[in-house]
């Protein structure tokens, strides 16, 4: 395999200053963005945070979370990078398989969905990977897990559809968010599941290709 790298990070919440000082940000062969860009954002707000990474690196993708409006979708789809429900063959038997929104949280925000929902697109997206020998998979909404879905209280808020499915397809790479708290890396079977926490407190992962497979590690600009 190549020597290539990919960087991925999300829960933005309109603060990317710091995407300057993300190491090789612009040597990255991609860059995915795994949802919460806005704070209920608008278009204009959407723009100048696409625009913060795609100045630095053009091989852009990203999915909106549940903090996201549709307006902001409709950004990332006219620009041809809205990964949502899609899996991006990325050469080299990679692929990106990407589900954004997440499921309903307390506070009603405006692109929450259904437990099924969530299982269906990441049932679909994981289904098309089956093609590829190594498998990056962004999902907002985290996994019922240990570690990347625990609230400050100790409660596991993650999705155990998801779960479910990580178990049944082990994609190589899980990258994760939505719970700031929850960051860190676990192991689900084979699958090294990662959630960086907000960049806006500076999480993020590199992702890199090596002989024997995908490498995965959390990486911080604070």
């Amino acid at each position: 395999m190549a020597n290539r790298f990919w960087i991925v990070f999300g829960d933005i919440h309109e603060r990317i200053t710091a995407v300057e000082r993300i190491d090789n940000l612009a040597l990255a062969d991609g860059v995915f963005l795994s949802g919460d860009l806005t704070n209920l954002g608008s278009r204009e707000s959407a723009g100048r945070i696409v625009s913060a990474v795609t100045k630095i690196n053009p091989r852009v993708y990203a999915q909106i979370g549940n903090m996201d409006t549709p307006a902001v979708e409709r950004v990332l789809t006219e620009q041809g990078i809205n990964a949502h429900g899609r899996v991006v063959d990325l050469g080299d038997g990679v692929c990106l398989a990407a589900v954004g929104f997440s499921t309903p949280t307390p506070f009603g925000t405006p692109s929450e969905v259904d437990e099924s929902q969530i299982c269906q697109w990441t049932h679909d997206v994981l289904e098309r990977a089956g093609a590829f020998a190594h498998v990056i998979l962004m999902v907002h909404t985290p996994p019922r897990a240990d570690v990347v879905d625990k609230l400050p209280s100790g409660a596991h808020v993650g999705s155990p559809g998801v779960r479910a499915l990580i178990e049944k397809y082990q994609p190589a790479i899980v990258v994760t968010g939505h719970i700031h708290e929850g960051v860190g890396e676990e192991r689900i079977g084979r699958s090294h599941v990662l959630n960086p926490g907000a960049f806006a407190q500076g999480g993020y992962v590199r992702i890199d290709e090596t002989p024997s497979g995908l490498m995965a590690v959390l990486r911080s600009v604070a």
